[in-house]
């Protein structure tokens, strides 16, 4: 039974350390389906987390948290889609200057408004327990005591996927991604369509964040995605674009996380350092496996300019 117990916290930890990559992943999937390039999902992250905890404590409610966290996070995306799709800056560039960016606000007003910095305690998200299915061995404690942005995520996967690959709507996204000109001959716009998917980018990643605040650790502190956002896009490249596998490659990541806590519980006297660096080192081995064989939209990165501006 102890064993049981064991794995099954294991699993449940793994679950819940896999979220924030995967809202993140999904976020990300979306914008490089259209074709832009988005590294700034780390400062998406922090900004969600930021703002969700803005909201939940001078409200006291975590819904309004939430909410101010999705749009905090639209606003970021809308932000990098204006640079890249309208500006045409480096989406390199442009990802990187929203990731430093949120790192200094969010670390400048954590020290105004919380408290010279300190950590305060904020109000959660409770689990719902669904009655009768949560007392299954193993899977009633893994997918029916969970909180609601677990099961949104659980909805979310297939949902993306359908949306993607079954859905007009899908189809204008790949073909911007894949071959912009043929989609802007077809009458789709491109700015439109990549204005749409960066925007969604950020509010998904953003609720990423608001888990880290409302349910995770119920506090929030400076830097706390902790390079979240890359191993993301991490998963998202090992996951080939698809939503059910960068879902699964966010548990993976996850499952490896938990089992780094875990391993220094046991004072197995392994450097700490080492452990933490377990994650990052399966993300890096996991890439290195894909070289050459995971294929990126077609004109991922690629500004577009229509024919009427070429010269």
């Amino acid at each position: 039974m102890d064993n049981l117990n064991f794995f099954t916290d294991y699993l449940i930890a793994s679950l819940r350390l896999a979220v924030p990559l995967a809202f993140a992943a999904l976020g990300g999937l979306f914008s490089e389906r259209s074709g832009v390039i988005n590294i700034a999902l780390e400062g998406m992250l922090l900004s969600g987390a930021f703002a969700s905890a803005v909201g939940a404590f001078f409200t006291g409610n975590v819904w309004v948290g939430l909410l101010l966290a999705i749009v905090i996070g639209g606003i970021v995306g809308l932000l990098h889609a204006y640079l890249c799709v309208s500006l045409r800056v480096d989406q390199l560039v442009s990802g990187l200057a929203i990731n430093l960016t949120a790192v200094g606000l969010t670390s400048f007003w954590a020290r105004i408004l919380f408290n010279s910095g300190q950590a305060q305690k904020l109000p959660g998200i409770d689990a719902i327990a669904i009655p009768g299915l949560k007392n299954i061995p193993i899977i009633g404690s893994l997918f029916f005591n969970q909180d609601p942005l677990i099961y949104l995520l659980f909805l979310l996967v297939p949902l993306t996927t359908y949306l993607i690959f079954r859905t007009s709507l899908g189809l204008s996204l790949r073909a911007v991604g894949e071959y912009p000109r043929a989609a802007d001959t077809a009458g789709v716009s491109v700015s439109l369509v990549r204005y749409v998917a960066v925007i969604i980018s950020g509010c998904l990643a953003s609720l990423g964040g608001a888990y880290l605040t409302l349910v995770h650790v119920n506090f929030f502190v400076e830097g706390m995605s902790a390079g979240k956002g890359f191993i993301a896009l991490a998963a998202l490249i090992f996951g080939r674009w698809h939503p059910v596998s960068v879902a699964l490659a966010c548990l993976l990541f996850g499952a490896t996380e938990a089992l780094q806590l875990r391993i220094q519980a046991f004072n197995l006297n392994i450097p700490y350092q080492f452990l933490v660096m377990l994650p990052y080192i399966i993300a890096l081995l996991a890439l290195v496996g894909l070289a050459g064989k995971s294929t990126p939209p077609a004109a991922l990165g690629n500004p577009y300019i229509p024919e009427s501006r070429d010269s």
